[in-house]
């Protein structure tokens, strides 16, 4: 049996191909099982309707990738609203490749059997009759693969992990003693005589399986890059056997984009233009004078100069996104919304400094916003296997970060558009930096740094630095926020999501949702802006006093048996939420430095509710 071309599979969400099922992933189904395949493969030639426009975010895909120019970002192909490529295009739907290729036969021999083991043939793709079969019987593909944190993913050379090293032709038997299913029940066995365990291919220390042939199934059966990493186990359907590198931005209008637009239309007159005078040359052209007459020689010399600066000198993504939600109106949002991907106003104070507890706590917030409307945009970027990359604190992957690629050289990204609704609220800077001078706070902090480097050291990788105190602050507080808001807002916890920011002059907290249809922009998140005091009370309560305290409160980020070294006073009790709410995966979360607890009285940056 030879393998067959690139198959389709069937129509997926589209929030799904961004999320779950990108190229590399892997997908059970019915009769076989594929890894989607690269994008290359999909041929996206889209309908104008289906590009998302969000220049921000394909400057910072095209820096990160280092493309040579920012990728088209494309809705991923999907049926939920008709076909989005040109009909007659192929493919309309997600294309796939048959991966792996080793399959265990679904018959056990008895012939092969002995002292209560079950055996079973490994077989391979080209042993297989044209129904797919091997002698009549039906056959499924083994769940065991290899891998490397570089993404790259391969069959087992079971005849070489069989014999360590040394070639035999002889059929190969997958054996189970018991009925568990644990790696050290299962063994793999050649007519021999030969016989080997399946848990020493689960030995990390040891070279098992090789070095990592730097295979790239989902480009094809021959793609294949340099790997200076040895073969791990991989189990496909495993959790760990799929992380995607997904990048989000807030559209956020941009008072100068109309400028910048005609700057990069009239390019060719303005590429080597540095001063006024050198502008004045071109005066008699019509559309430069036209130009100079709208918005100013000054303006049209600054935009100039912002093109030549590129991407790089614009400000990063949550930078740009605080400073809109700061500096918006006071107001109550009432009026019609002057653009629909971002309508924002400031609460006034008198709305929302009741309800607390303690006034003292109140005074610690700045400002609170309601986010009428928000657009978000989600792009793809890559991938990881075994372990997943982490992004900084400011939502950004490093350039050289580790992931495997979606294309050869993609000029396209699969990326969805959300809109939604969101309250956004902001700590007072000089409150929070005089915190973080305190000797307690300082000595806390320092006890969750020495358990960032403990993690650093089990995962022997380079990694974003340690974010510090007022990021552990705000992403504590954030997450025992949600679970109040959650509960009376109308949405489900799952779908409200985080942003925290943080920069040198603003410590803010977003808390939105956003979703393909009208469940984003309800109006019952936003309607609980004025109920922030409320809200912090309870918080407040929830993190002073664990259900599983002692214990919980307790915990040293520093206590290698536990291996929890990101987090401080926290678990599944209190501060945990559902990943896909989380920016940083539940990691980076002490209950301390937000509100004492029953270990630690005087790190807390709110006092204790009464």
């Amino acid at each position: 049996m030879t393998q067959k071309k690139p198959r389709l599979i069937g129509s997926l969400r589209r929030s799904q191909v961004i999320t779950t099922y990108g190229p590399g992933a892997f997908v059970d189904l019915p009769d076989c099982s594929i890894v989607v395949a690269s994008l290359d493969t999909w041929r996206p030639q889209a309908k104008q309707d289906s590009v998302i426009k969000e220049d921000r975010l394909a400057a910072k895909l095209q820096g990160m990738l280092g493309l040579t120019a920012p990728p088209l970002l494309c809705a991923p192909p999907s049926e939920e609203g008709g076909a989005p490529f040109p009909k007659g295009v192929r493919p309309r739907y997600v294309a796939a490749r048959r991966f792996p290729t080793w399959f265990v036969v679904q018959a056990e021999d008895r012939s092969a059997s002995r002292n209560q083991e079950s055996a079973r043939r490994l077989v391979q793709l080209r042993e297989l009759d044209p129904r797919g079969r091997f002698e009549g019987r039906k056959v499924v593909a083994t769940r065991f693969v290899r891998a490397c944190p570089n993404g790259h993913v391969d069959d087992i050379d079971w005849r070489w992990f069989v014999h360590k090293g040394e070639r035999c032709p002889r059929a190969l038997w997958l054996v189970e003693r018991g009925t568990a299913g644990d790696l050290s029940d299962l063994s793999v066995r050649c007519d021999c005589g030969r016989s080997r365990q399946m848990g020493e291919a689960a030995d990390r220390g040891s070279n098992a399986l090789g070095p990592c042939p730097g295979s790239r199934p989902w480009m094809g059966k021959h793609a294949r890059e340099q790997c200076e990493h040895r073969s791990r186990l991989l189990i496909r359907t495993a959790t760990n056997s799929y992380f995607p590198q997904i990048v989000r931005v807030l559209s956020i209008p941009q008072k100068k984009a109309a400028i910048d637009r005609e700057v990069e239309r009239l390019w060719t007159l303005f590429q080597f233009t540095q001063s006024f005078a050198q502008l004045a040359l071109f005066a008699q052209n019509p559309d430069v004078a036209r130009l100079c007459s709208k918005y100013g020689e000054a303006d049209l010399l600054e935009a100039i100069q912002r093109k030549k600066a590129g991407p790089s000198a614009q400000q990063s993504g949550k930078q740009l996104e605080v400073n809109a939600f700061l500096t918006a109106p006071v107001g109550y949002g009432e009026s019609v919304p002057p653009n629909d991907e971002f309508h924002a106003c400031v609460l006034p104070e008198s709305d929302w400094k009741t309800g607390a507890p303690l006034a003292t706590n109140l005074d610690r917030l700045d400002k609170v916003v309601q986010a009428h409307r928000i657009r978000e945009v989600s792009a793809l970027a890559g991938f990881t296997r075994l372990d997943a990359e982490m992004p900084d604190i400011h939502g950004e992957f490093e350039a050289g970060a580790v992931r495997a690629e979606l294309a050869p050289d993609p000029s396209w990204l699969p990326a969805v558009e959300n809109r939604g609704e969101g309250i956004f609220l902001s700590l007072r800077p000089n409150a929070v930096r005089t915190w973080l001078d305190r000797p307690a706070v300082r000595k806390r902090v320092a006890a969750l740094k020495r358990g960032y480097r403990l993690w650093l050291e089990k995962r022997k990788d380079k990694h974003p630095s340690f974010p510090g105190g007022a990021y552990i602050l705000l992403h504590t507080l954030s997450h025992l926020l949600m679970q109040s808001v959650a509960i009376r807002c109308g949405y489900p916890a799952t779908a409200i999501r985080e942003r925290i920011y943080l920069t040198d002059e603003a410590y803010g907290i977003l808390l939105y949702t956003a979703s393909p249809d009208a469940e984003g922009t309800l109006g019952g998140l936003v309607q609980q802006a004025s109920g922030i005091g409320r809200h912090l009370e309870r918080a407040l309560r929830a993190g002073a006093l664990c259900s599983s305290d002692p214990i919980c409160a307790q915990h040293s980020p520093e206590d290698e048996l536990e291996e929890r070294w990101l987090q401080g006073a926290a678990c599944h009790n209190c501060s945990l939420i559902a990943e896909t709410s989380c920016e940083m995966r539940n990691e980076y979360l002490d209950r301390a430095l937000v509100v004492p607890t029953l270990s630690i009285r005087n790190a807390a940056f709110f006092e204790a509710p009464e």
